[in-house]
């Protein structure tokens, strides 16, 4: 089995419900999405795939759809407030943790063609979650 894998770098601020620490409130983070690629043979270039394919497609759409967003529950109290201020916002139907970003990632890559086994979201240097479908 061959592996590649592409580090995506991108800005977001968030906040979690139902949860009862410093996380309750707006923040943001300097993540880091890693997309992990797997395929049994190797193609005529003798690549599982082109990084650049990557980063045309996956690292477009986190630069234009989550970087320097508030990715927040569609039913956060603050959404309202925050469109009325204009903020640039990406509506979740699920808590914005780790977790469901990470799964975010990987359905949007799954869904564009690209054979991932495996979505991290490094929300720190010390943390990350982990999504495989």
């Amino acid at each position: 089995m061959f592996r590649v894998t592409r580090q995506i770098d991108f800005c977001y601020g968030h906040r979690l419900l139902n949860y009862d620490g410093k996380c309750r409130f707006l923040h943001g983070h300097n993540g880091r999405a890693e997309i992990v690629i797997e395929a049994e043979t190797l193609d005529n270039r003798g690549m599982v795939l082109d990084f650049s394919d990557i980063k045309r497609v996956v690292s477009r759409w986190i630069d234009e759809t989550l970087d320097h967003r508030m990715l927040l529950h569609r039913d956060d109290p603050a959404v309202a407030m925050l469109q009325s201020m204009g903020e640039p916002l990406f509506l979740m139907d699920s808590n914005p943790t780790a977790e469901n970003i990470a799964k975010l990632i990987y359905e949007f890559t799954a869904n564009h063609g690209f054979p991932i086994v495996e979505a991290r979201l490094w929300e720190t240097q010390n943390c990350f979650a982990t999504y495989r479908g």
